[in-house]
Order: C-alpha cells, then sequence, then structure tokens
C-alpha cells in the first residue's frame, strides 16, 4: 500500500513539473526568464510588440554579458533576443497575437502563474495574518448560508447578523470608532495585494479556453463533420459554462459586473488613492504601493482582455462560417494529400542528393477572348427640369411646407419694415403667427446677425408656434437687431 501510494504521489509530482508553470520556475534559465518577462509586461503594458520584445530582450542579454553573469553557472540563455523569445513561445510562456494589425506576444497564463509565485515569494513571509484568516472565515460562512437549504436556520442566522450590526451602531453612537492600529491595516492591505494577485491568471486561463474553442469549432467546420448550426450550438453552450462552472468564469463574470457599474469602479479608484494616503501607508514599500493603486487597473485590463478574446473568436467564427465551402475544402484536403503522398512515394525512391525544381509559377487558366469595348455609359439624355408652379402640386392633409424650414422672404420684408433698431424677441413675438414657429425663430436671428446685431446681459424669452397648434418657449441672449445692414464705412 505505501509503495502505491508513493508511486501515485511521484506520478502526479511528475506531471506537474512537465506544466509550463513549473516548467519555467525548475529551468537552467529561470531567474533570467522571470526578470525578463517581469521587465517586459506590466499592468499597463499587458501587450508587447514582437520587434520590441526581441529588441528589450537582446539588450537584456548584452548587459548582463557585459556584466559577467554569462558566466555564472550558464544561467544566461544563449542566441539572439529573437531565437530567445521565440524558445520562451514554444516552451507555453509567450503567446503570439494580432492587435490592430501589429503581432504582439502577451503572457500565457501558466506564465502569469509562475510570475505570480516568483513575486509571493520575493515580496516577503506569507503571515496568518487576522485579516486572512477572516477572509477564510467569512468565504465558509457564505458558503455554508448558500448551501443550507432550510428558510428557518437562514432566518435565524440573518437576524444574528442583523443583532449584531445594530449592536456595533448603538457603540458607535455612545463611544465613537476606536483607531485602528497602523500594523492591522497593514495586515489588510497584504491580504488585498494577496487576493489581487490571483486575478490575472485566472482571466488569462479564460480567455484562452475562448481561444481554444474557437480552434476547436474553425477545425469542426474545416471537417464538415456535422452540421454549421449543430457545431455553433456547441460553441456557445462551452461558451456559458466556461462562464458559469469554473472558477476562473466565475472571477470574470465578478469582475464584469463590478466594470459595468462605472460608479462603483471609480468608487475603487478613489478608495485605494484615499487608502494610500492613511498613516499606515508608509509601511508599505514603493512596490507595494504601486501594486496597490494599479488593483483597478489590473482589473480593467483582465477584463478587456476575455472580452477581446470573445470578439476575436466571434470574428474568426463568423468569418469561417460565411466563407465556408465544404466541397472546396473538400478539394484542398485532397489535393495536399495528394501533394503529400507523391512526395513520400518521390522521397522513397530518389538519391539524397536529387534536385528538386521549385513550382515558380501556377499555370495559366484559358479564357479565349473577352470584351475589348461597351456600350455607352452616358444617359440618353438630361431629365426634364422641375416645374416652379405651384398649380400643378395637390397637398393632401395640409401644406407640408408649414414644417419645413424658416421663411426668408416673409422674415426679410417683416424686417425691412422695422424702424432703426429693435429688439428681436419683441419683433418675434409681435410677427404673424405663420412665421412664429421654432424654425423661423432661427432665420430671424440668422437675419439679425447678417445685418448686424449686439447681445446683451438679459435674457429675452418667446413663445413659438408650431402649425399643429402646440407651443414652445425658448430663451436666449437679449438681442439687439437692426432693420437694414450696416454699410461698411459705419
Amino acid at each position: 500500500m505505501t509503495g502505491t501510494r508513493a508511486e501515485a504521489a511521484y506520478i502526479r509530482s511528475l506531471a506537474a513539473f512537465r506544466t509550463p508553470t513549473l516548467g519555467l520556475l525548475h529551468g537552467r534559465h529561470a531567474p533570467f526568464v522571470v526578470s525578463a518577462l517581469t521587465t517586459l509586461f506590466s499592468a499597463d503594458r499587458p501587450a508587447v510588440p514582437i520587434a520590441d520584445a526581441h529588441a528589450e530582450v537582446a539588450e537584456a542579454l548584452d548587459e548582463l554579458r557585459a556584466g559577467g553573469y554569462d558566466d555564472d553557472d550558464r544561467r544566461i540563455p544563449a542566441g539572439t533576443g529573437r531565437e530567445v523569445c521565440r524558445t520562451w513561445a514554444k516552451q507555453g510562456w509567450l503567446v503570439q497575437q494580432i492587435d490592430d494589425d501589429v503581432e504582439v506576444y502577451r503572457l500565457s497564463a501558466h506564465a502569469v502563474e509562475a510570475l505570480e509565485i516568483t513575486g509571493r515569494t520575493g515580496g516577503g513571509r506569507t503571515r496568518v495574518s487576522n485579516s486572512r484568516v477572516r477572509t477564510l472565515l467569512e468565504a465558509v460562512e457564505r458558503l455554508a448560508d448558500s448551501a443550507e437549504a432550510d428558510p428557518i436556520k437562514r432566518i435565524v442566522r440573518l437576524t444574528a447578523e442583523r443583532d449584531a450590526l445594530d449592536a456595533e451602531i448603538l457603540r458607535i453612537q455612545a463611544e465613537g470608532t476606536a483607531p485602528i492600529d497602523d500594523e492591522e491595516l497593514y495586515e489588510e492591505a497584504e491580504n488585498v495585494l494577496h487576493l489581487a494577485r490571483e486575478l490575472p491568471a485566472d482571466f488569462t486561463r479564460v480567455a484562452e479556453s475562448l481561444k481554444q474553442m474557437q480552434r476547436d469549432v474553425v477545425a469542426h467546420l474545416r471537417r464538415d463533420e456535422r452540421p454549421t448550426g449543430e457545431v455553433l450550438r456547441e460553441y456557445l453552450q462551452r461558451a456559458r459554462d466556461v462562464m458559469q462552472s469554473t472558477p476562473e468564469g466565475r472571477a470574470f463574470a465578478g469582475a464584469l459586473r463590478l466594470i459595468g457599474d462605472p460608479e462603483r469602479i471609480d468608487a475603487l479608484t478613489e478608495q485605494l488613492h484615499t487608502l494610500l494616503a492613511q498613516p499606515f501607508a508608509r509601511h508599505m514599500d514603493a512596490a507595494q504601493r504601486t501594486e496597490f493603486d494599479a488593483i483597478g487597473r489590473r482589473v480593467e485590463l483582465g477584463v478587456e482582455e476575455v472580452l477581446a478574446a470573445q470578439r476575436r473568436a466571434s470574428h474568426v467564427i463568423t468569418g469561417q462560417v460565411k466563407t465556408h465551402d465544404p466541397l472546396r475544402d473538400r478539394q484542398i484536403d485532397d489535393l495536399l494529400r495528394d501533394v503529400i503522398s507523391g512526395l513520400h512515394d518521390w522521397a522513397r525512391t530518389a538519391p539524397a542528393a536529387a534536385p528538386v525544381d521549385p513550382v515558380r509559377s501556377l499555370p495559366l487558366i484559358d479564357l479565349g477572348r473577352l470584351r475589348q469595348s461597351v456600350g455607352d455609359v452616358r444617359p440618353p439624355g438630361a431629365p426634364a427640369p422641375l416645374s416652379d408652379a405651384d398649380d400643378d402640386v395637390e397637398y393632401i392633409e395640409g401644406d407640408s411646407r408649414a414644417w419645413g424650414g424658416p421663411r426668408y422672404d416673409e422674415l426679410e420684408a417683416y424686417v425691412a419694415g422695422m424702424d432703426g433698431a429693435f429688439d428681436l424677441g419683441e419683433a418675434f413675438a409681435g410677427a404673424p403667427d405663420d412665421t412664429r414657429r421654432p424654425v423661423d425663430l432661427v432665420g430671424l436671428l440668422e437675419i439679425a446677425h447678417r445685418n448686424g446685431m449686439t447681445e446683451g446681459d438679459e435674457v429675452s424669452t418667446v413663445e413659438t408656434l408650431r402649425p399643429d397648434g402646440t407651443t414652445r418657449r425658448f430663451a436666449f441672449a437679449a438681442v439687439t437687431a437692426r432693420a437694414t445692414k450696416e454699410d461698411d464705412d459705419d
């Protein structure tokens, strides 16, 4: 029995060390990999253009080699920055994507988890604090309350919590708030940082699960083994399962609810800034303060990463569905299989140094004779001119022109009858009903601006009349207008 248990434990350990996470931490070049990835990526820089990443890794390699670290038990990898980054991508630590037509590197979920482990290990001891134990106890209580099926027991528990809150309120009203020790507040802040460090890996795992679903759906569509509708239904069901049945999906759903409320995320950011200004924050070092201040941004970036993966998967799958041609795909697959089969047959019989003539161009199709001229694209004649006469127009259910723009002719004639300067609001109030529409007020202001007008400090209020008899009041700065335009000499 003992041997069986030891063998099972050893097999589990072997499987764990085959994962990219422990492969990164257990490798010979682990210190350099961790330091380089930590330098390349940050909360504000989740994606790095591939060319920039190659250049920055090459610069780090040159600096360390010049400093003599290359001789430190061969802990610095050989090769250029491009070769090192490609090796990391093959190991599963970097993911290549295209963002805004630019090819970038992103950290994989395994790399994020490895960096979190090294960050926690190098960030100091892990203390069994009051805050951490209380977080555990509260989580267990919430779980027990959610699992409780007896409504009487739940009511009793809620009533006890309410009584405790009421007693605490009365105590604070009578005695005031007792100051909390800075050391205890610092422990609370450490617990917040500990919880926040677990989020990026969860977000990355959700994004990678969506990418894996995208690849599976496209593969099923290309194999044409099942109807397209059935494949898409399975994709939608798996997408729902990711958000509901996994810890990573639940973390994402909770963060999405948080980001969906702008007031709540703004309140979170303000609370973090306020906490950093408290006296207990002096116990935090610069790295902890920076990490504490970036919690809100870290959550936002994680949600953006998952949403981007969702959009990218939907875009790829939609394009595949639109362009999916089973007959064409089957013909291409058959052609590729024939080429590979012919290559294998040729390789078995051809000598090792036999030259291979490349296919430099594809054969051209014979289209025959194409038309070299087209008909006259000009129209046969100009259209008949529009008529300005009103007698050939029949208006039904009233004159629709009443709902048109300003009646400039009537307004200009009305303004021309004014004597010198006049108040525009009073003039509009005295105009005929058919020129007191809202658009006519705009037209009157335009005419006043054209003739020259002066704005005062008072406010004019006018009442407009729509063609259907309804009214609407407008207020604007008092305007003194002129009946005619002033000469340039004036």
